[in-house]
């Protein structure tokens, strides 16, 4: 693999000559994207709760609304040829970008490292079925060290390398068409959609984390799309892409629960998938996890370049061996809280980017120099009305009526101050 310039600096548009991405490019990446062994675990959360037809219907709603809102954020990208953090001084105003860009950055270490981890505990738990339970190869450590170093050289190579070069791993579809036969062969599918959930998890909470998945890549798919060459191609590469391959994977993941992992067993949906076809399918979803490692520290070097102006691979370095570190001393806990305080946060924010970049700017440019109140003012009111919602009423979910209410507020407000929006070149 040819190492090449990862980016270009993240405040400055990617000349029309490096846009080379198609609409086949963007489905391959945002494919293998929505599949990994975290969507898996993902749907694992719903599947007591919801049973099988519960949550297939909540994986099913979350991730289209989801992916149509993914692929809207996609042609801001593409319109901009911006990174996704410094598109949003579009509509925060050059200071109030470093908020979201911040939490972004936080957000991303945090995902990067969950990745991490759940590479290592599949590998860990395959080394010790193939050998023994202390065999190098069953080592924790060895396996955290060597997942967190690739996933940082993905990152420091960059997206066009990384899209081009390495993606579309056919071994990887296969490994999911065979867990999706053996699924089918083995387990009694009629029965499980028979059977409800035991009622742990409102309907409104599922949707939420399924909505969770896509949404949680909106502050990182700018800094991919503004490779795009055209914006039809992105919004339908990218939603095409990340639908078929989240519906499918979290599905697997219900479903898997459902019929074949352990209760009370601790990673009982690892063990469930290493019992199955010798682990192979698992140790293929195990390598493709990579890729969701790599998109995160990239998009957090990208975001860090916005905040301290280094360059992108050296930030991807420092970022990658920060994730390495949480990693090794950090078990896999539970992430429903943490999918559903992403969902608090940036689902609102980019209700007011949508509504500010394609209704009120009308896809056109300009940065403000300093703050732009009223879309932090639309952000925040976004952000209380989720918390609102999730704690006062929990059976009627949070992330939608969040981000819709956010983005009326920006249309609202940012056609009363108009004098918030008298653009400056950037």
């Amino acid at each position: 693999m040819n190492i090449q310039p990862s980016t270009y600096s993240p405040d400055i548009a990617v000349p029309q000559d490096k846009r080379v991405f198609g609409a086949r490019d963007l489905f391959s990446l945002w494919f293998s994207l929505g599949i990994g062994l975290m969507v898996l675990q993902t749907g694992a959360l719903l599947a007591p709760g919801l049973g099988l037809s519960g949550s297939l219907l909540a994986i099913f709603l979350g991730t289209l609304v989801g992916v149509l809102l993914l692929a809207a954020v996609g042609v801001i990208g593409s319109d901009t040829g911006l990174s996704a953090m410094a598109a949003l001084k579009l509509s925060l105003g050059a200071k109030g970008a470093s908020l979201p860009a911040l939490l972004n950055l936080l957000q991303l270490i945090g995902w990067g490292s969950f990745e991490i981890i759940v590479m290592r505990d599949a590998a860990s738990l395959l080394g010790t079925r193939a050998f023994s339970e202390g065999s190098l190869l069953a080592s924790p450590l060895l396996w955290t060290l060597f997942f967190g170093g690739l996933a940082t050289l993905l990152a420091v190579s960059g997206p066009l390398t990384f899209v081009r070069q390495i993606l579309r791993n056919w071994l990887l579809l296969a490994a999911c068409l065979w867990l999706t036969w053996n699924l089918f062969a083995k387990a009694d599918l009629a029965a499980l959609w028979a059977q409800a959930g035991d009622g742990s998890m409102p309907f409104a909470v599922g949707f939420d984390i399924a909505i969770a998945m896509p949404l949680s890549w909106l502050p990182l798919i700018a800094d991919y799309s503004r490779f795009g060459k055209r914006a039809k191609s992105v919004f339908g590469g990218t939603a095409v892409g990340f639908f078929i391959g989240n519906f499918w994977l979290m599905s697997l993941g219900v479903a898997y629960t459902l019929a074949f992992a352990p209760s009370g067993e601790v990673n009982a949906l690892l063990l469930a998938l290493a019992g199955a076809g010798l682990g192979i399918p698992l140790l293929l979803i195990l390598l493709d996890e990579s890729e969701n490692a790599f998109a995160d520290i990239h998009s957090a070097a990208v975001s860090s370049g916005v905040l301290l102006r280094l360059k992108v691979e050296h930030l991807a370095l420092a970022i990658g061996v920060i994730c390495t570190l949480i990693a090794c001393f950090a078990p896999l806990a539970q992430y429903q809280n943490f999918l559903l305080l992403i969902g608090s946060v940036f689902a609102p924010l980019f209700g007011v980017v949508l509504v500010d970049h394609f209704i009120l700017r009308r896809r056109g440019q300009g940065v403000v120099a300093g703050l732009r109140w009223p879309a932090l003012l639309a952000w925040l009111g976004g952000i209380a009305t989720y918390h609102l919602l999730a704690n006062l009423y929990p059976d009627v979910g949070a992330t939608l009526p969040a981000l819709v209410l956010a983005g009326l507020l920006q249309f609202i407000l940012g056609r009363a101050f108009t004098g918030e929006r008298a653009p400056a070149q950037a």
